[in-house]
């Protein structure tokens, strides 16, 4: 559970690293180059991984597994792209807890969806969040006496964007896939359909010290040491939270009790 905390304390400090960082970066950059160098990490540390004997058998589903592994890409480049931005226009307290607050309802509402059922505490839980994003954002409109709607929505859409890899993740692990290896998959498609901005982009900054700070300490820490802890504290959860699970007695916790197990998501 330690390994789980310190994951989700490295990707609070995601928002933090960018306002640090040069004013002239571009936030879609930033998380391209982010999603980049995260990816190339998680790779290295998946093909670690399959090299080692494996009795797990990915278990057929409704949708076939690149498609899942398609869109659960699709919503990390989407979360990269929506969070830098929400973080550049509306700031790094209101961006990121708004899109902190949005995550658990939109996983909540997403495993709803599916036929999953939600606890008390977890309708608690949404509603203190919601609230508390609502105040937050109002006593910001207050202070400055404006609010950046689209900055706001940015950060709306990072929260519903880290709902729908949640609950693509769990899908895959409940199929039998590893772990680091849907992890490195995620952010290699992310970084395929990221990347592209990248040639147009003003990236002079990057040659700066603390341009390639924020970069590295993004891609390195933020992501690639951030996953590794994030692993070892999945692999140390008690069975009847562990998304391997087979039995009635001991079924997988539904999608919102993904988000909760690390406190955060991982930004």
């Amino acid at each position: 559970m330690l390994s789980a905390g310190g994951a989700a304390a490295l990707w609070g400090t995601t928002g933090t690293a960018r306002a640090l960082g040069p004013d002239g970066a571009d936030p879609v950059a930033v998380g391209a180059l982010r999603i980049l160098l995260g990816a190339a990490v998680l790779a290295v540390l998946a093909v670690s991984t399959l090299r080692r004997p494996t009795t797990r058998r990915a278990r057929p589903g409704r949708l076939p597994l690149g498609v899942v592994m398609l869109l659960g890409g699709v919503c990390v480049a989407a979360y990269q792209a929506f969070f830098f931005v929400g973080v550049d226009r509306a700031g790094v307290a209101v961006g990121t807890v708004v899109a902190l607050g949005t995550a658990p309802a939109a996983t909540g509402v997403l495993g709803l969806l599916l036929g999953e059922r939600a606890s008390r505490r977890w309708v608690l839980g949404t509603a203190t969040a919601v609230v508390g994003v609502a105040l937050l954002v109002a006593g910001a409109g207050v202070a400055d006496r404006s609010v950046d709607p689209p900055g706001v929505a940015a950060a709306l859409g990072a929260g519903v964007s880290y709902a729908g890899y949640t609950v693509a993740a769990r899908t895959l692990l409940l199929r039998g896939a590893r772990g680091i290896v849907v992890m490195a998959a995620f952010f290699g498609v992310g970084a395929v359909l990221l990347v592209p901005v990248l040639p147009g982009a003003d990236l002079s900054w990057l040659g700066t010290a603390p341009g390639a700070l924020m970069v590295l300490w993004l891609g390195l820490v933020a992501t690639g040491v951030a996953y590794v802890l994030f692993q070892r504290g999945l692999a140390v959860l008690p069975s009847v939270s562990s998304p391997r699970s087979r039995s009635p007695s001991r079924s997988p916790p539904p999608c919102w009790a993904c988000w909760s197990c690390t406190s955060t998501s991982p930004s």
